[in-house]
């Protein structure tokens, strides 16, 4: 099956891109709702998956490091390395007896422009995934696994996670290397879709209690789950029960608490100015925004295509959602 148009872009009245891409919505049973081109499109969970890595060094920590709500988001994010970022990411790995030296991930320049500015350099604090790494280096400082090898597919951490993985998809997912450098995996769309389902209620899952204090820390903390203009951290300050993270190559996953169904949206050529745009739709369509949320995301669902500095265009979504037969 091959991916629908999701996304287009308006320019002084001319089409002039199109973005395509699949978009599958499921239960925590499985079961497909609705989707649009392929919902069995495989592809990278990329940086959607932090919630339940940092589930994982979660239940390493344990009760030996206090952590607060800003800690465990800084861990599920990819952060813009604005100044609160990797103040709470420094903040971390300190409470965990941990050297911001043992970093691995890529040094980086903040993404964020403004923080960017202000900065000399490239540093691996700066790294969007660092708040990631973190929360695993500071698991394996408590569970006396090594630290040096902590990307490693063989380290205790990504053993542990696999079977987790396996659990919340229903599937054997492809294993490969992140842009950071650790284990990422490769599932259907749709499988996705499903693991956000269930994370909106994990409480039959062994790791329950941690993955529900991810998903918790993340709507408590949407700023330091992204930061500022970013699609997840504004789609969760405009609402009360929808959780989301964005992953490299322009794929977003949501889930709404309240309803129980998972959202995953790939924008095939990984081009990520539509990825928010296109998630929004879906949970416009699907009916998850309250009044007050569609009009504080309207500009996020078109935003605006300058010329000169002045608007000229905008994007805007273009799909409707197939709904499945019950």
């Amino acid at each position: 099956m091959s991916p629908a148009a999701l996304v287009q872009v308006v320019r002084s009245g001319l089409v002039e891109s199109l973005h395509l891409g699949d978009v599958a919505v499921c239960d925590a049973a499985g079961r497909l709702l609705a989707h649009v081109g392929d919902p069995d499109r495989l592809t990278f969970a990329r940086s959607c998956m932090k919630p339940v890595q940092a589930a994982i060094s979660l239940a390493a920590i344990g009760d030996a490091v206090r952590l607060s709500d800003r800690h465990v988001a800084a861990m599920c994010s990819s952060h813009n390395a604005e100044a609160v970022h990797v103040r709470t990411v420094r903040d971390l790995l300190h409470r965990g007896g941990v050297s911001e030296r043992l970093l691995r991930t890529p040094s980086a320049r903040p993404m964020d422009p403004t923080a960017a500015s202000a900065v000399r350099g490239a540093k691996p604090v700066f790294h969007d995934c660092s708040g990631n790494h973190a929360g695993m280096l500071v698991a394996s400082r408590q569970a006396g696994w090594p630290l040096d090898t902590y990307r490693s597919r063989a380290h205790p951490h990504h053993r542990r996670l696999l079977p987790l993985v396996r659990t919340l998809t229903d599937t054997e997912p492809v294993v490969g290397v992140d842009g950071c450098g650790i284990p990422v995996h490769g599932v259907p769309l749709r499988a996705l879709a499903t693991m956000y389902a269930r994370l909106a209620d994990p409480s039959a899952l062994e790791q329950a209690a941690e993955l529900t204090r991810a998903v918790a820390a993340m709507r408590s903390q949407p700023y330091l789950v992204g930061g500022r203009a970013r699609d997840d951290t504004s789609i969760m300050q405009a609402t009360a029960d929808i959780v989301v993270k964005e992953g490299a190559e322009a794929l977003h996953c949501a889930a709404s608490l309240a309803a129980g169904v998972g959202i995953a949206v790939k924008i095939a050529d990984g081009g990520y100015r539509a990825a928010g745009p296109a998630t929004i739709a879906v949970l416009e369509q699907l009916g998850l925004l309250p009044s007050v949320a569609r009009r504080t995301l309207r500009t996020s669902l078109r935003p605006t295509v300058l010329g000169g500095g002045r608007p000229v265009g905008h994007l805007e979504p273009i799909f409707t959602l197939s709904r499945e037969r019950a």
